[in-house]
């Protein structure tokens, strides 16, 4: 397992994304799973620098691990900002126009969408956001 520790600014994200994108590479990912995973990605990891620590910068750890059983990267976002459940909300109702929708929550729709799985747990007083996809 390899880990990134690293402030969670928005500044930061080409350091994730590149942290990640090297372990993927090392797996042999294809390009188009590369993207569908740095889109994901960018989504956590941004919501935890806008939403996690308020107007206060707190820490980001982002593990990456590889499943030989499931051939799939596991990624983890943990942070020990606000309690957050994503995946507790409601999906947005896509059938609607851009207009007519709420505001929020399609972004984590796209990576649960786009992920085979996306797993939340809260412990110790961390949030803990894992996705897992098949390399």
């Amino acid at each position: 397992m390899s880990v990134l520790k690293i402030d969670a600014l928005v500044d930061n994200l080409d350091k994730v994304i590149g942290f990640v994108d090297a372990e993927l590479e090392q797996h042999n990912a294809s390009m188009k799973v590369q993207t569908q995973i740095d889109v994901a990605v960018e989504e956590v990891f941004v919501n935890i620098c806008h939403y996690a620590y308020g107007d206060k910068v707190g820490q980001a750890e982002i593990s990456f691990d590889y499943d030989t059983g499931k051939e799939s990267a596991v990624i983890t976002f943990i942070d020990s900002g606000a309690r957050y459940d994503p995946l507790q909300k409601e999906d947005p109702d896509i059938t609607l126009s851009a207009e007519e929708r709420q505001i929020g929550g399609l972004g984590i729709y796209i990576v649960k969408k786009s992920m085979d799985e996306v797993n939340y747990l809260y412990e110790d007083g961390k949030n803990k956001l894992s996705l897992i996809k098949k390399l």
